[in-house]
């Protein structure tokens, strides 16, 4: 275990940021398992005066059988609204090779001003950050503060997402409980913190492809059908024009073909079923719905006899600028002096599911080491990051 230094500006406040990340970069909670990183959550969240409700969901399938179960945390200080949540997940995805690493993944080492290991961008780092912000806002603000402060923390981002967010803001729902805006921790900015702030996401999908032809000797075509070429005219039909020149707030939609498995491992035999893998991340201008009709389209023109399966993870969705995002580009501005983009690129993100209930928008570290090997973030962000979203409290709840 490392001796990790106390960041600047921690003293004399019972949460050091840059600690509690380590602290929780130790705990390998690689998605669905939480070992006890939740329970660090909450520790310090009740300390603070926070009520905590552990949350733990899984999913009966249709035969009877049931996904991991997943523990989740909802906590809140205050009663009154407006009820501000700040969302985020303990879950990291897997390390991969352990070669790729030059310092232990869950060792949470100290490098040269640098905290180092899995989760300390995507998106433990955050988490500590917020909780450091929150204690130092109600601490200055307590008194004369009439509203509340949320914390939506899941263990089920980076998986299949059922047992997570949606279901905690489901139990929210049922119990009455209003959420007035949301800000998620993800690491949103692009090269420096406070760069960029995402104000929605595309729509991403998944289509999985069979192709069935009539196996045969290559010196007979005749007697066959070729899988092999009817996949490459299908995917060629999806592929050959673009989908369309993007809008305003969104980049244009991309079809990406991700795999062709055929299995022929000989040189004289036809194929006689083929199969593909395509992911599109679509915008604004499409549902997953008409998608499915163009593709469709698109696949006539080919020909051909096929099977094709459908996986949706997420709506295009869009929050238009507003209180959310400008009270976090004023208290961007008030820290570091950047103007962040506002901006819908990357991937998905819980979010998804928070802006049916109320504006969300998602800001945290640099992003450029999540998910990778070695992935790590400066101990000076971690602190800049304390003072953004602190100001960001300060801004949305003087308006409120």
């Amino acid at each position: 275990m490392n001796d990790i230094p106390a960041s600047p500006a921690a003293h004399n406040w019972a949460v050091d940021p840059v600690a509690l990340a380590a602290e929780l970069i130790r705990r390998p909670s690689v998605t669905p398992k939480d070992e006890g990183a939740l329970g660090i959550v909450a520790s310090r969240l009740e300390r603070l005066g926070f009520t905590c409700y552990p949350l733990t969901f899984t999913e009966e399938g249709p035969n009877g059988e049931t996904t991991d179960p997943v523990a989740n945390l909802y906590a809140r200080w205050g009663s009154g609204g407006p009820n501000l949540c700040f969302a985020g997940h303990t879950d990291v995805v897997p390390t991969g090779a352990a070669d790729q690493w030059s310092f232990d993944p869950f060792g949470a080492t100290l490098r040269e001003g640098v905290l180092c290991g899995r989760g300390a961008v995507d998106m433990k780092g955050a988490i500590a950050a917020f909780i450091a912000a929150a204690e130092r806002f109600i601490a200055t603000r307590g008194s004369d503060f009439q509203g509340s402060i949320s914390l939506l923390i899941t263990g089920d981002e980076e998986g299949v997402a059922v047992n997570g967010t949606k279901k905690v803001l489901e139990w929210l729902k049922a119990r009455g409980e209003t959420l007035d805006a949301c800000v998620v921790g993800e690491p949103t900015s692009a090269t420096e913190l406070g760069d960029m702030i995402k104000i929605g996401r595309r729509g991403s999908m998944t289509g999985r492809l069979t192709v069935s032809g009539v196996q045969g000797h290559v010196a007979y075509p005749h007697l066959a059908d070729n899988a092999a070429h009817r996949i490459i005219a299908l995917l060629h039909a999806l592929t050959a024009m673009p989908l369309d020149p993007g809008t305003e707030h969104f980049q244009r939609s991309g079809l990406q073909v991700t795999t062709i498995d055929i299995g022929n491992t000989t040189t004289n035999i036809i194929p006689g079923a083929a199969r593909a893998t395509f992911n599109i991340r679509f915008n604004d201008l499409w549902t997953s719905d008409k998608l499915k009709e163009w593709v469709a389209k698109r696949l006539a023109m080919a020909g051909g006899n096929y099977h094709l399966e459908w996986a949706v993870s997420g709506e295009a969705f869009l929050v238009p600028p507003g209180k959310v995002s400008d009270c976090l580009t004023q208290a961007i501005a008030a820290v570091t002096g950047r103007a962040p983009e506002l901006s819908t690129t990357g991937g998905t993100s819980d979010a998804r599911f928070i802006q049916a209930y109320c504006p969300v928008a998602e800001f945290g570290l640099v992003g450029e080491t999540m998910h990778k090997a070695d992935e790590r973030v400066p101990i000076a962000d971690i602190t800049q990051l304390v003072a953004i979203y602190e100001a960001f409290l300060d801004r949305f709840f003087a308006i409120a």
